[in-house]
Formats: C-alpha cells, sequence, structure tokens
C-alpha cells in the first residue's frame, strides 16, 4: 500500500553567501540536532525556479538573491517508517527534488525565520562540507550528491 503512494515534487535551494559558506535552519517540529537546506512543495501549476524562489521567501524571507545553477536532474529520498503517513498527510512516501544553486546578495539581517508559518527554530552558515553532518539520516543521501555538485560549481 505504501509503496503505491508517490514521492512529492519538491525543490531544494543550496543558498550561498559571499564567502561559499551555505545557509541551514534547524526545525521547529524536530527538537534533535538537525540541520536542512530551505526546501519545499511545488504547488499545482508551478514550475521549479517559482517555487524555489518562493518556498525561500516564505521560509526564510530572503528575497535577495541571484540564481547561479539548476542541478541537473531530481533527487529523491524516502520518508522512514515512522514518519509514513504523518508527514504531508499521509500522501506521498517520499520527495524528489530539483534544486538550485542561488548567492545571497543581501544582508544577515534580512534573514527572517520567524515568518507566517515558520518552519524553523535557528539558523546559521556552515561550510558546504558539513552539510551532511547535520542532516537528518533519511536525507543524506541526497545532501551528499547535491554537495559533490555544488563544489564542482564553487571550485
Amino acid at each position: 500500500m505504501i509503496k503505491n503512494l508517490p514521492l512529492r515534487s519538491g525543490v531544494g535551494i543550496v543558498l550561498l553567501n559571499k564567502n561559499n559558506k551555505v545557509f541551514v535552519a534547524k526545525r521547529i517540529d524536530n527538537q534533535k540536532n538537525f540541520w536542512q537546506m530551505p526546501q519545499g512543495g511545488v504547488d499545482s501549476g508551478e514550475n521549479y525556479l517559482n517555487a524555489a524562489y518562493r518556498e525561500l521567501e516564505e521560509e526564510t524571507s530572503i528575497k535577495n538573491v541571484k540564481l547561479m545553477k539548476e542541478l541537473n536532474g531530481l533527487f529523491s529520498y524516502e520518508l522512514p517508517k515512522n514518519l509514513l503517513g504523518i508527514i504531508w498527510k499521509g500522501k506521498y512516501r517520499g520527495q524528489k527534488l530539483k534544486w538550485f544553486v542561488m548567492r545571497f546578495l543581501g544582508n544577515d539581517d534580512e534573514i527572517n525565520i520567524r515568518t507566517k508559518n515558520p518552519e524553523f527554530c535557528e539558523w546559521k552558515w556552515i561550510e558546504l562540507e558539513n552539510i551532511t553532518d547535520l542532516v537528518v539520516d533519511f536525507k543524506l543521501q541526497v545532501y551528499e550528491e547535491v554537495k559533490k555538485k555544488v563544489k564542482k560549481i564553487i571550485d
């Protein structure tokens, strides 16, 4: 039954500051020390890039960015059994994400995670190398693949 559930279409944003540090935030709904890059679902009729800009603003209030690169392909992950039927009202078994690399052009004081529907309780800039140290295990493979591709862009 669960294997028949579709993967949710989503986007992920690797947001780099002027020092090529990556924006990560800690989710409100997970009290463990897991951090993630901004990501979210694609609305019906919305293209991936517009979804990425919308999600970034909804989660962080950030608008002042420049698109650097759209990563080729989709990156997917499956939810662990304990989250199936809970996340996304039980409609999906995981996500397939289109990732975008963006340059943050603003100042840190423009970042506000206390949004209308906040998802994060804390945020910080970290080295690209460290994004796989902080992510929840079921997203680890996606983050490893994304890290490799982003490394080639910024090297």
